[in-house]
């Protein structure tokens, strides 16, 4: 007994010696987190935006107000939101995007994840003895995509310069801002793991940290990024610089993105992964690019749902609506069990065909007309039962309703499994922006990534851990390749009503993004909820089938219900053969929806924001 006062008391004056080594950063003085507090919709006649924070959402609004357009506004809100929600969201990572250019009245989508290092191969993860990819390794890094994005935005769409639109960012980072709720949540650390995080990754930790590691991080504590800032400068520099020269805006636009992915950012992060045993070459980040292609559609009624192509889970959204329409949802009543039970199974059945066939379009052969046919959809949905499936449910085959023949089909094996890997979960989640502007432009993205794995030294740089969502399976639709993009759970959506913009919406939250999007709708579009209560309502998360994230873990028939859901509904789903697990009032794990709407009928718009993060909507 005297052995273990003593260990205790000798642990305890190591830990207070800690505590004295320096101060702590100064809380903000005031703040208020809106994290869990309900709030009204915000209604505009000229602008709307709709954020994950709110110092984001005024970054658009003074870009707005100062004349630019909704593509200006999104580039401002994003550099923003990679300071302010930079663990959940970070530079430069991955970033698909979705916009509607009211002058032509169509829908585009940009390639906003980045590929596979040419090194990177299923044989050569094996022959290191992995099963899965790695955490917390430089070998989960994908190229980045969103300098990228960013670039062809501006040049394409655009009217302001890059220098100006950045400067919203680098004044946030270094001036500060409040470490809200949710960033202290996913910054929640017990003691040994903040030392083992700052022995593992110093780097990291001296970003996040300051190198305190025997503090954790306070709500409200002011909060600075300075490396990434001059990162950001020096790219600005590059611009203005060539634009004396006599560059045009797009060459000087240009002369950004190549001093990122040839020049000195490029340099760093091969520096980088040349002394840690990384994969990524010059070679791999001079010749990246993302790329415009045609959106994925499907209808629901009078309305077309729209997300990016296969290389994000966003067509799980229009397959699970158009399968589910036609179906009496309205007479089984809001979150009533049984309702519950349809959208659930509707869901799962989707995400069968999601695990088996979508993939990098490029490296997969995707019947994707087959899986958004009109017909296809009608025979899943006579799959919908009384019980639960209680495991995930077979695919079906889209091949039979495609105006093409399969190349191959390869039946993915089954990944179960559990997770007993011992890992530093350091930042997680997602965020998003929706801007519609004065001409009727709209912007829906969903920015990614966290620091889980090593950042580059010295330029506030994260390229997260987007690797883990290959499988090291040559017959998973995902599966590694050079060059090949991961399936990303990253998807923004919008949704047109007779051929004119309706709305631009998205949601945080990995595997349970499509669910909480596609719940959001239905409470709107079934049940006539006013949109700030339908982004209120509680939900439910069906977690039946492998995660996406590695190492896939697997929960048979399980489900999640908010608190107020599993008070009324878990026996009546416990009856039909769910496993249920009840989850907290308004958690942030079931996602944080921000959407935009045009309401034409009143010629107004309305911005929504989750109250499960500190969202924030607002417009003129």
């Amino acid at each position: 007994m005297k052995h273990k006062i003593k260990s205790i008391t000798i642990l305890l004056s190591v830990f207070l010696f800690f505590q004295c080594l320096g101060n702590r950063r100064p809380l903000v003085p005031g703040y208020q987190d809106p994290q869990g507090n309900l709030r009204d919709i915000s209604v505009g006649k000229k602008y709307m935006v709709a954020t994950g924070n709110p110092i984001a959402t005024k970054a658009a609004i003074q870009v707005l107000e100062n004349g630019g357009n909704a593509f200006d506004a999104s580039v401002a809100t994003l550099l923003v939101l990679n300071v302010t929600n930079g663990e959940a969201a970070s530079f430069p990572s991955v970033a698909p995007t979705l916009i509607y250019e009211k002058k032509s009245g169509q829908v585009k989508s940009y390639i906003g994840a980045g590929t596979a290092p040419k090194k990177a191969t299923i044989t050569w993860f094996k022959d290191k003895g992995y099963d899965v990819m790695p955490k917390n390794s430089i070998l989960s890094q994908l190229l980045p995509a969103s300098p990228d994005v960013i670039i062809r935005l501006l040049q394409d769409h655009g009217t302001k310069s890059f220098s100006e639109l950045v400067e919203p960012a680098i004044q946030t980072a270094e001036e500060g801002f409040p470490a809200n709720r949710i960033l202290v949540k996913n910054l929640d650390l017990p003691l040994y793991k903040r030392l083992g995080f700052t022995i593992l990754m110093p780097y990291n930790s001296e970003v996040y940290l300051e190198k305190k590691w025997w503090y954790s991080i306070r709500e409200g504590e002011l909060t600075k990024r300075k490396d990434l800032a001059n990162t950001w400068k020096q790219m600005a520099n590059e611009e203005k610089a060539a634009l004396k020269k006599g560059s045009s805006r797009k060459q000087a636009l240009e002369s950004v993105r190549n001093y990122f992915y040839k020049g000195p950012v490029s340099d760093a992060i091969v520096k980088l992964h040349e002394e840690t045993g990384g994969l990524i070459t010059k070679e791999d980040l001079a010749d990246y690019s993302g790329g415009w292609e045609k959106p994925v559609s499907g209808e629901y009624g009078e309305y077309q749902i729209l997300s990016n192509q296969t290389w994000t889970q966003g067509p799980v959204v229009p397959m699970v609506l158009q399968l589910l329409d036609g179906v009496d949802l309205k007479s089984m009543g809001h979150n009533s069990p049984e309702y519950i039970h349809t959208v659930a199974q509707a869901i799962e059945l989707v995400v069968a065909d999601r695990e088996t066939y979508f993939g990098d379009p490029k490296f997969v052969d995707v019947p994707l007309d087959g899986l958004l046919s009109k017909k296809y959809a009608q025979l899943r949905r006579t799959l919908l039962q009384k019980e639960a499936f209680g495991k995930t449910p077979p695919n079906g085959n889209p091949w039979e309703f495609s105006n093409r023949k399969a190349k191959s089909q390869l039946t993915p094996t089954n990944q179960i499994q559990n997770d007993t890997i011992s890992e530093i979960k350091y930042g997680k989640d997602t965020t998003y922006l929706s801007i519609v502007d004065s001409d009727g432009n709209a912007v829906s993205l969903t920015p990614s990534d966290f620091p889980q794995s090593p950042m580059v030294p010295g330029t506030g740089i994260t390229l997260g851990i987007r690797m883990t969502q290959f499988r090291l399976d040559l017959t998973h639709p995902s599966a590694l390749a050079p060059g090949k993009r991961p399936r990303i759970t990253p998807n923004p959506g919008m949704v047109l009503k007779k051929g004119k913009l309706w709305m631009s919406f998205g949601t945080p939250g990995g595997d349970v993004q499509s669910q909480a999007m596609i719940q959001f709708f239905l409470n709107m579009v079934v049940f006539g909820m006013d949109p700030q209560k339908a982004v209120e309502a509680p939900r439910f998360r069906s977690v039946n089938w492998p995660d996406s994230f590695s190492p896939h873990t697997y929960r048979p028939g399980g489900i999640e219900l908010e608190e107020s859901l599993y008070k009324s509904a878990s026996d009546s789903l416990q009856a039909k053969g769910y496993k249920v697990y009840q989850k907290g009032h308004l958690d942030n794990d079931f996602g944080a929806v921000c959407a935009v709407i045009n309401d034409v009928k009143l010629n107004r718009l309305l911005g929504v924001a989750d109250p499960r993060e500190i969202s924030w909507a607002q417009g003129k």
